[in-house]
């Protein structure tokens, strides 16, 4: 007599459609709130009541067999409209639950923090919201994330896009000490007779400062002694005399308001455009995504 398969659960189909989506155990066993061995074995387990192998391990990577593939094409749909059932059944009295993942450089999430977060928790004590703040550009798909936050030049072109801001102003700051000693520069060219705070990006290069004045665009390789990779110490460098700063005006307006610097070329910087929370066209919004976008709106 055959003994039957042991079906495999609702858990087990998770399970290997985390590891799928994000082809890594490690990344895929944080969102699911597991170690990376127990997930290890959940799947084993799943591919031994299936008798067919539906991952390539390797020490550095994961990937689908061929009997994987069909297996995340099938249960993909299914479990999304699962996930939306549950989701809508769970709003339907009103209340948002669930934990919402966000990704954004510093600047991003601390906008956040002073404008959408207080209203959003107040609003939905329910929700769990995870705030990552990195300055690499990351594949939010890829690494678990709800929704992303960018300049709107850095959003990827497949994504949905709602603005955060309405705008963003970039300023060339100094110290009054510095510009006492230093004669202010009068157009951008000017800046490589002073010393720069040049700032590094993520990727390893330096930023190029870009002014526009009337139609006519200017980037600058800004001379310096000094690199950093954040624009809060940046503008700290600066209060501290220690040369000009080009950052966004978010970051410098508590030390042009207590005039503990100046702005330099503003008439070579108008504004330009703000920061985006984007999130992909292709997946079902999440309710909590949904309500955290109804109060950036509102806002």
């Amino acid at each position: 007599m055959v003994s039957a398969i042991k079906a495999p659960t609702l858990a087990d189909l998770r399970a290997f459609m985390a590891v799928a989506e994000h082809r890594s155990f490690r990344r895929a066993a944080d969102l699911l709130g597991l170690t990376p061995s127990a997930l290890s074995h959940t799947v084993r387990g799943l591919e031994t009541s299936l008798a067919t192998r539906l991952l390539h391990r390797t020490t550095r990577s994961v990937s689908l067999t061929e009997g994987g593939e069909q297996l995340l094409q099938r249960i993909g749909p299914l479990l999304g409209q699962l996930n939306e059932a549950l989701e809508d059944a769970s709003g339907a009295n009103g209340r948002v639950t669930g934990t919402l993942r966000i990704n954004g450089n510093a600047g991003a999430i601390s906008l956040l923090l002073r404008t959408v977060v207080p209203t959003f928790l107040q609003r939905h004590p329910d929700v769990q919201l995870d705030l990552v703040a990195e300055g690499t550009l990351v594949d939010i798909v890829e690494q678990g994330f709800d929704a992303g936050i960018r300049l709107a030049e850095a959003v990827p072109r497949d994504m949905v896009a709602v603005a955060l801001e309405p705008s963003l102003r970039f300023l060339a700051v100094a110290s009054p000490t510095y510009l006492q000693q230093h004669p202010a520069p009068q157009v951008p060219d000017d800046l490589i007779h002073h010393q720069c705070i040049r700032q590094r990006l993520p990727s390893g290069k330096r930023y190029r400062w870009e002014f526009s004045q009337r139609g006519q665009e200017v980037a600058i390789d800004a001379p310096g002694a000094l690199t950093l990779d954040n624009s809060a110490l940046m503008v700290e460098a600066a209060v501290a005399g220690l040369g000009i700063a080009y950052v966004p005006e978010s970051n410098a307006r508590r030390a042009l308001d207590e005039a503990a610097l100046l702005i330099v070329l503003e008439d070579w910087s108008p504004p330009g455009a703000g920061s985006q929370l984007y999130f992909p066209a292709n997946r079902h919004m999440p309710p909590s995504l949904r309500a955290f976008i109804e109060v950036i709106r509102e806002g």
